[in-house]
């Protein structure tokens, strides 16, 4: 028998709710852990912000000057070829590079400034590098951050932080070295300065020197491949003979032109600047080592496997965590290479994760745009990098290219999506009925066209549709 009596459960947990109470019970979120508190004596943001400015003044200077000078008239003026041109009159003076200027220019802004010609070429690159100016396609432009610049302190030291990070190419390495003795050294540097970061003090040269050395060697053994069978004796490379003594020099006063070091009596320290600024990469690097996704020792292929399931910002912020944790070369050289594999879903997100690396990938995917696979990824991907409305951005694809990443991303939902989804895929497909689909389909020739149209058959619900898709699949199966 059971007992009629009420009675009050134990096991009731949790009180009794409206439903109206239910929408902000779904959506609240797990509090977050408190900021982490940079060292001890670390400046306050807005006395970081003010070292910054100092640092980018000539930058931000020249920048101002081109804003005003350069877009004044009628309208904007374009820097045609990415080069500033001069007063209108579409010469082309520099040297040739991105977003250099042209001779005419450059005296201009000397002239106003009270400049070298030089000088304001060298701020011109600064600003570039900092942000102040970005250059699209063929046109350079005032950047955000120099609408922020006075403003805006967070804005301000990202912009520092951004030329700091490109310090090597800010200033060179010097001639007659081995470049690869001079990769080397850029890729041993960040733990030269978290050293110099955990020291908070002067470090004697001689001390930093052993430390690029033993990081430099083991960077020599990381890359070190034994190949199978016999080998020659081995020959010490170019890179193993240059001295590293005069390379070290080189990168202590490459990081005090930038302001994140001093150097002089034979010993190096961070400024308040660049020990900020180490900390915060460092602080990165933990909290991404901590992610619950935890891809950031993966390689690309399979970090970007691991990220196939979260929602774009989490798989944003795991693909921020693997790009600081590497050098962005190597790193769009991986994502890229993980792009052309045979998993479609994984050509899309690298493609994603290239639009996390931003300005630094954009030689690399240029240089890619003439492989079929890649072509409509890498275009859709330069024309939101030069400026597109990313709704927009489909329009830069000729009809065989948009038919191709039709096909390309069926397959990535064939294989890792539900046959709902691959029914709705259909209805995003340029032309206007689904025989002009089939047909074009047929014709550009993806090698995944057999599969998608089986699958794509299997899941429509309409059988009279799914016979056709079927049908089209044997022809393409049977080379028609």
């Amino acid at each position: 028998m059971t007992s009629r009596i009420p009675r009050d459960s134990r096991l009731r947990l949790v009180r009794p709710r409206t439903l109206a109470a239910a929408p902000r019970a779904m959506t609240q979120r797990p509090a977050r852990r408190p900021a982490p508190r940079p060292p001890e004596g670390t400046p306050a943001p807005a006395e970081l912000a003010r070292m910054a400015r100092a640092v980018l003044a000539g930058a931000a200077r020249v920048a101002r000057w081109a804003d005003a000078t350069l877009s004044a008239g009628s309208g904007p003026r374009r820097d045609r070829d990415t080069t500033a041109t001069d007063g209108g009159s579409g010469e082309n003076g520099g040297s040739g590079g991105k977003g250099t200027l042209s001779d005419e220019t450059a005296r201009q802004a000397a002239t106003s400034l009270s400049l070298t010609p030089d000088q304001v070429r060298a701020d011109w690159d600064i600003a570039r590098l900092a942000g102040l100016i970005e250059v699209h396609g063929d046109t350079a432009r005032p950047g955000w951050r120099l609408r922020a610049w006075n403003r805006d302190d967070s804005a301000v030291l990202r912009g520092w932080v951004a030329f700091f990070d490109a310090w090597s190419i800010a200033h060179p390495g010097p001639e007659g070295r081995e470049p690869a003795a001079v990769a080397e050294v850029v890729s041993a540097m960040p733990q030269v300065l978290s050293f110099l970061q955990l020291s908070a003090g002067p470090v004697p040269v001689p001390q930093l020197l052993d430390l690029l050395e033993q990081r430099v060697t083991e960077l020599r053994t990381e890359r070190c491949e034994i190949p199978y069978g016999p080998q020659p004796e081995p020959v010490e490379s170019p890179a193993e003979d240059t001295p590293l003594a005069p390379l070290l020099d080189w990168a202590l006063h490459a990081l005090a032109a930038v302001g994140a070091l001093t150097c002089a009596d034979g010993q190096a320290t961070l400024t308040p600047l660049g020990s900020w600024a180490v900390w915060v990469k460092l602080e990165q690097i933990c909290v991404a080592a901590q992610s619950p996704a935890g891809n950031i020792e993966q390689g690309a292929e399979d970090m970007l496997r691991g990220c196939a399931q979260l929602r774009p910002n989490a798989a944003r912020a795991e693909y921020r965590a693997w790009l600081a944790a590497r050098p962005v070369g190597s790193a769009v050289t991986e994502l890229l290479a993980a792009a052309r594999g045979e998993d479609a879903l994984s050509r899309g997100l690298a493609f994603e994760a290239l639009r996390v690396v931003g300005a630094p990938a954009e030689p690399d995917v240029r240089a890619v745009a003439d492989e079929t696979p890649l072509r409509p990824y890498a275009l859709l991907w330069l024309a939101e990098h030069d400026g597109h409305d990313p709704e927009d951005a489909h329009l830069v694809l000729t009809r065989e290219e948009a038919t191709w990443l039709w096909v390309d991303t069926a397959a990535a939902v064939a294989d890792h999506g539900e046959a709902p989804l691959l029914v709705r895929h259909l209805e995003s497909a340029v032309q206007p009925t689904v025989p002009a689909l089939l047909d074009e389909v047929r014709a550009v020739g993806h090698p995944r066209t057999v599969q998608v149209l089986v699958a794509l058959a299997a899941a429509h619900p309409d059988p009279a549709l799914a016979k056709a898709v079927r049908r089209a699949a044997f022809q393409v199966h049977r080379g028609g």
